[in-house]
């Protein structure tokens, strides 16, 4: 039997991801009608609904929060970039709903993607996401969609700026689950440089740009070389990834 938690949730998603109202998209900064099978893989950028990471995705991060809260996985949760708030906003929904004293922590400049440096990332050279508009969202209509949903409370809390100056001294103590979405190298990078070492054991690391950005991916390879990290890293869809960290990092 469905319970009343689960119909919650359920509507949410269809409200963040625009399912309800069929939202059109604004993919390329062309707009579009609603297309049900785009929706579902995340590959459009919607025009007004809160999330872009799609169905499937959005799936598997409520999968995840299952598992954490069934195996009492300590530590609150964390996404960095998080453009119209509709990842972290479920994650809160999640804790209210059950009543779980976990905070969640919203990271991003909140004026859209760094300018590449190509001196330090290499890989970044050439990358246009901080040219598009549509990816810069303030801090401001962020919260306020936090507060659309009754979710703007002390349960979440905000981290405004780039990476490399908020995530180092972030006053996490640890965390049961990672969700990355910077999309470049440089802030996957420093993302898991910042946060890994937070990461409970049975933990989560989830990276949304690995099969849809190749820096990103490298980015991924190159901290997990570095860290003699091994765990299996599993396909959500076409291009996010995901595995559970297994020890502590040296």
């Amino acid at each position: 039997m469905t319970t009343a938690t689960e119909l919650y949730l359920d509507l949410l998603k269809r409200c963040l991801l625009g399912e309800l109202y069929q939202d059109g998209s604004i993919t390329g900064g062309v707009e579009q009608a609603f297309d049900p099978s785009l929706r579902h893989e995340g590959r459009d950028w919607p025009q007004f609904a809160h999330t872009m990471i799609g169905r499937k995705r959005l799936d598997h991060l409520h999968e995840c929060l299952d598992i954490i809260r069934a195996e009492s996985i300590p530590g609150d949760v964390i996404e960095t970039g998080v453009w119209r708030g509709g990842a972290s906003i479920f994650m809160r929904a999640y804790m209210k709903a059950h009543n779980l004293p976990r905070t969640v922590w919203a990271a991003d400049s909140f004026e859209g993607l760094p300018k590449p440096d190509a001196q330090r990332y290499p890989l970044d050279e050439g990358d246009q996401h901080f040219a598009a508009p549509e990816l810069a969202v303030s801090l401001d209509e962020v919260k306020t969609n936090f507060k659309r949903y009754g979710l703007l409370d002390d349960g979440v809390r905000f981290l405004q700026g780039w990476f490399q100056e908020t995530l180092p001294d972030a006053p996490i103590e640890q965390l049961a689950l990672l969700r990355l979405d910077g999309d470049m190298y440089q802030s996957t990078w420093e993302a898991l440089e910042a946060l890994y070492k937070k990461l409970a054991p049975g933990g989560f690391v989830i990276v949304d740009d690995y099969g849809a950005v190749s820096a990103c991916k490298t980015a991924v390879e190159d901290f997990r070389d570095a860290n003699n990290i091994t765990a299996e890293i599993h396909p959500i869809d076409w291009t996010g990834a995901c595995w559970r960290k297994q020890q502590m990092l040296n």
